[in-house]
């Protein structure tokens, strides 16, 4: 009898969850790709579990790939080079000060950010080489798509919306509104301006192996 209530309640804490799809404008009303998206609880209480599998930030074609990855708080990444170069990857954030010397292949152990915040990446060798791990305190978080959309699993109420994107004037900042979810789609538009990015041409002949 026990057993099965434990079922019954379990299966009504699932129903309670919903597919919410957010969009995200940008200040001239426009959906805002490559956006990212979290949701933190009014008492920030929602467990985030520890993910034992490593994430990936790859080194390939003189290049980050992924260029902007999102993990959660005391996530292990992994750095490995698929380039027949070597790279030296490094950052000077304040969530995350560290340096990974000239290597090939995949370096012995993942580094582990500890602190949310936003974390800029270079290679010192290659300076085109940019990218970003923004680590947050939440189970709830995605990346808007073209449509300047994500979908995430959770329940209706009140949460804080936390949002970044690279093109923020200072992009160590992040926005932040406090949001009653009723529906299972939700609207919300920047507050400040967003710069245009313009890539980096990356240097294919630099000669250096």
């Amino acid at each position: 009898m026990i057993k099965f209530s434990f079922i019954i309640t379990m299966f009504f804490v699932v129903l309670k969850s919903h597919a919410v799809t957010f969009t995200i404008y940008d200040e001239k009303q426009q959906p805002l790709p490559n956006t990212v998206v979290w949701l933190t609880s009014k008492d920030n209480i929602q467990p985030v579990k520890p993910i034992e599998t490593p994430f990936i930030m790859m080194q390939k074609e003189r290049q980050f790939i992924p260029h902007i990855l999102v993990v959660p708080q005391h996530a292990k990444v992994e750095f490995p080079n698929a380039d027949s170069i070597m790279h030296h990857v490094y950052s000077f954030s304040k969530s995350k000060t560290f340096e990974l010397k000239l290597y090939h292949g995949q370096p012995q152990s993942p580094v582990v950010f500890e602190q949310t915040g936003v974390v800029e990446l270079g290679c010192n060798i290659h300076d085109w080489m940019l990218s970003f791990i923004v680590v947050v305190d939440s189970p709830f978080y995605a990346i808007t798509d073209a449509q300047g959309q994500v979908s995430l699993n959770v329940e209706h109420g009140e949460y804080t919306l936390n949002l970044w994107h690279e093109g923020f004037t200072d992009f160590s900042q992040v926005e932040k509104e406090t949001i009653q979810l009723s529906a299972d789609q939700f609207s919300y538009q920047l507050k400040q301006a967003v710069k245009a990015i313009i890539p980096i041409e990356i240097d294919e002949f630099d000669d250096y192996e």
